[in-house]
């Protein structure tokens, strides 16, 4: 692992705007978050705050908050959030020699929507290969060193097939001396062994278990009896059977 603990330094404004009103960040203000895990998931709806959080970790270990690897550390000029220039570390012990100095960090932040931004960025992103196929390629050539790898939502590109690619990438990767931390939607990704699972919402954050996860049962229960779902949102008769 290379952070223990994630934490804010003090000053800076919480005076009831976003992101300060979001419960997760009111927690981590007070508390901090510690990673005992060298994966970490962050869970939670949309709004709940996962992906302030991560994109908060990944400005405060000095990776650009579009996304992109600490060589290209804000290339894209965009101003550090006000969480994230607040963001301290306290390291592992493999991770002191890179939290001793800036340049020394090493790492990668996805982001869903800007990622092949940021491969092309780099350099990197292939051009005759699906959106999916590229996320790979990003694993594939980008996440094989020690260093903090965040992600925000890797999934939204990968089919089910891509995803269990994706998580021999990421024990790979882990074996290699990285640490990484997601916020995803994904039973599938936070089913892997040994992950550290935080919920996020209205509680602000929370461990748990796979089998506790709400994602997790609003799944099996979606995928049992669909129409207990669809029949509160549909206008139509969507019971099995039903004319179509």
């Amino acid at each position: 692992m290379i952070i223990e603990r994630a934490y804010a330094s003090g000053g800076g404004r919480e005076d009831g705007e976003w992101p300060w009103t979001l419960p997760c960040v009111r927690e981590f203000l007070a508390e901090g978050l510690r990673f005992t895990a060298p994966v970490t998931f962050l869970v939670g709806e949309n709004g709940s705050g996962k992906s302030t959080l991560v994109e908060a970790l990944a400005e405060g270990f000095g990776l650009d908050s579009w996304g992109g690897s600490h060589d290209w550390r804000y290339a894209s000029h965009r101003p550090r959030s006000v969480l994230g220039e607040r963001l301290r570390f306290d390291a592992a012990p493999r991770g002191r020699s890179m939290l001793s100095s800036w340049s020394a960090r090493k790492g990668f932040f996805l982001r869903a929507e800007t990622a092949l931004d940021a491969l092309d960025r780099e350099g990197f992103a292939p051009d005759s290969v699906s959106h999916g196929e590229g996320f790979l390629a990003a694993f594939r050539g980008k996440f094989h060193q020690p260093g903090l790898y965040v992600m925000d939502e890797p999934e939204a590109a990968l089919s089910f097939t891509s995803c269990l690619e994706l998580l021999g990438h990421v024990d790979q990767l882990v074996k290699a001396g990285g640490q990484v931390v997601c916020a995803t939607h994904s039973p599938l990704l936070t089913a892997l062994p040994g992950a550290d699972i935080i919920e996020v919402g209205e509680h602000g954050m929370r461990r748990a278990t796979w089998d506790e996860l709400a994602l997790v049962d609003h799944w099996r229960r979606y995928l049992t009896d669909p129409h207990s779902y669809l029949r509160h949102i549909l206008d139509q008769d969507v019971s099995p059977g039903s004319a179509g």
